[in-house]
């Protein structure tokens, strides 16, 4: 990819790029930040097969899916309008290019928050949890605006704004299935799951059985929202990225992950209440096969960062097994 010319698509001739650095992380694209000779930098999306990292990559995404791998500069301009609109805070759009003419993949230029040396929620988490605590509570506000903005339907951004219809007869009933098949899949490649594969399927629709019909609409959820990807800008405000899974669909889905992943933290975000506690049990369930499976599929291809992705899955085997002891 010439990210020189990315580069000077985005900010004209008077911008001279004056190297480029890969970032971590970024399964499904490559993320670069550019170096600019004036001292400036910004940080370059790249949608390929040759970014993605996921067995199957270059199969047509099935957006009518909301639990399916959300990649594209489709995807991710649909949400970036939506959150812009609603006021939450993400990197600033310099360009986005999804016509295959002038690059050979999707591409996005978008500013680059936290700068050389900056930090996400997690490393400030880590580093200094006092300072981290505002920052909790302006992304509580956030996932309260989140929550508030809702639809009849569920599914993905550009799906729903086109007038597409979502797969499943409900959301419980999609993540049921997915599970499942998370679960076949996780069977097939450990023995621990393997054994207990049965005990784990009765759990799953034991919990499926006991979700009732809901209405009232359903919010925008993030899908993925750890402090991972929650970066923090010089005035402290939270800024989401990895945005393009945004989706209508049950909150419960989005604040299982969020207790997962912010662990002790989580209480600051607003915790469960008014929340359904049937669907939290299934989620919760749900989500475990699906950081156990999801981990173990992306070691079958080339992914990088090999050992982190084989924790993810362990400890999350852990987890699932305990579940249904």
């Amino acid at each position: 990819m010439d990210l020189a010319g990315v580069a000077r698509e985005a900010f004209g001739g008077g911008r001279r790029l004056a190297g480029v650095e890969r970032l971590r992380g970024g399964s499904k694209k490559g993320v670069h930040r550019l170096l600019f000779e004036d001292g400036g930098t910004a940080v370059a999306y790249v949608w390929s097969a040759a970014e993605n990292h996921w067995p199957g990559a270059d199969e047509p995404a099935d957006d009518a899916d909301p639990l399916a791998h959300a990649s594209g500069v489709a995807l991710f301009g649909a949400a970036h309008r939506r959150l812009t609109a609603l006021g939450v805070r993400t990197p600033r759009v310099h360009l986005l290019d999804g016509s295959r003419t002038r690059f050979p993949a999707d591409v996005a230029v978008v500013e680059d928050v936290t700068g050389l040396g900056g930090e996400n929620l997690e490393a400030l988490l880590e580093r200094d949890p006092r300072a981290a605590a505002p920052v909790l509570a302006r992304l509580a506000d956030t996932l309260r605006v989140l929550g508030e903005h809702r639809a009849p339907s569920w599914g993905k951004l550009a799906l729903l704004d086109n007038g597409g219809v979502s797969k499943g007869s409900s959301p419980a009933q999609l993540v049921l299935d997915r599970a499942l098949a998370d679960l076949a899949e996780a069977a097939g490649r450990d023995d621990r799951i393997a054994t207990a594969r049965g005990r784990l399927a009765d759990g799953l629709h034991t919990r499926a059985a006991a979700v009732a019909p809901r209405g009232g609409g359903y919010g925008l959820v993030h899908g993925e929202l750890g402090p991972d990807h929650v970066l923090v800008d010089a005035a402290g405000e939270p800024v989401l990225i990895d945005i393009e899974g945004l989706m209508h669909f049950d909150a419960e889905w989005e604040h299982v992950f969020l207790r997962i992943r912010f662990g002790d933290h989580y209480p600051s975000l607003g915790g469960t209440e008014g929340l359904d506690r049937h669907r939290l049990d299934l989620y919760g369930l749900a989500i475990r096969l699906s950081l156990v499976a999801g981990p173990l599929r992306l070691l079958d291809g080339d992914f990088p960062h090999r050992a982190m992705m084989r924790e993810i899955a362990e400890y999350n085997l852990v987890a699932a097994l305990a579940l249904v002891e």
